[in-house]
This record gives C-alpha cells, sequence and structure tokens, in this order.
C-alpha cells in the first residue's frame, strides 16, 4: 500500500517549493507523475520548470510534449500513468482513486487557502481510515521540511 505525505506550504506557492521535492526523488531514483488541477496548470508548471533556476535541469515533459512514456517527470491534469511512475505528487485538482498504483503520494496543500485546508484534513481523515500509512509535513521559515505528529 503506498504511503501518502501532506505537504503543507506555508511560505512558498506549489511552484516555488516542487523543484526540491522533484529533485530529491529523482536522485533516489523514481518515475515522478505530477497531477494538476488541469491542462493548462501543468503546462504553466511545465514552462516554469524550464526557467525557475538557471544552474537547474529536472527533465520533465507535457503530453503536449510528447513521448509520454519516457518522461522520467510527467506533468498532467489527467489521471493516466504513460510513464508508469512510482510517485504522485498531487500539485491541484484530486488524485486518482487509484493510490496503490504508486509508492508514494504527496500532497501540496497551500496553508494560506482555508478550503485546501479543509478539504486536505478530509482526504487525511479518508486515507487513515482506509489504512494508508499517512505523515503531515510542514514548510517551515527556510523553506525546508519537517514532519510533525
Amino acid at each position: 500500500m503506498t504511503s501518502i505525505r501532506f505537504y503543507h506550504l506555508q511560505n512558498q506557492n506549489v511552484e516555488a517549493a516542487l523543484p526540491a521535492l522533484l529533485t530529491k526523488a529523482l536522485a533516489q531514483g523514481h518515475k515522478i507523475m505530477v497531477k494538476t488541477a488541469d491542462e493548462r496548470q501543468a503546462e504553466s508548471l511545465n514552462e516554469y520548470l524550464w526557467t525557475y533556476h538557471p544552474d537547474s535541469f529536472l527533465p520533465h515533459g507535457t503530453a503536449k510534449d510528447g513521448f509520454e512514456a519516457s518522461q522520467p517527470i510527467f506533468l498532467t491534469g489527467s489521471n493516466d500513468n504513460p510513464a508508469g511512475a512510482d510517485v504522485l505528487i498531487v500539485a491541484g485538482g484530486e488524485a486518482p482513486e487509484d493510490l496503490n498504483a504508486y509508492k508514494l503520494t504527496c500532497e501540496m496543500l497551500d496553508g494560506r487557502n482555508e478550503t485546501a485546508v479543509a478539504e486536505a484534513r478530509k482526504r487525511w481523515k479518508t486515507y487513515k481510515e482506509a489504512g494508508y500509512d499517512v505523515t503531515y509535513w510542514q514548510q517551515t521559515a527556510q523553506g525546508s521540511w519537517e514532519q510533525k505528529a
């Protein structure tokens, strides 16, 4: 059964926090699917990841780029996983129903959005009741992550 981590953003938006999570997952040999709210957000993230830091490169793409099955990081607004990713990062929208297709699911939530926090609490409860291993990570003032009990 997949592990689920909630990443509670407090000082950064998803775009600013995402590259560090992607870099770590890639370094550990994972293939990653980033689930966005829609294809427009996927394309926006696609552009951002090309330009976010001049000295960094994260191999990624969207359906529009083609080669979906070979993308180490696949950005999408759909629930399809053509690259066979084993890590799912939910950066917008809802997670697919079959979370067991992934070793790890990371849900990013904007702590400045009360609606997002309330919805995350509901999902947390649902995941716990279903028997998933769920952990909560809160962003520090420096932008790093601290696991909370």
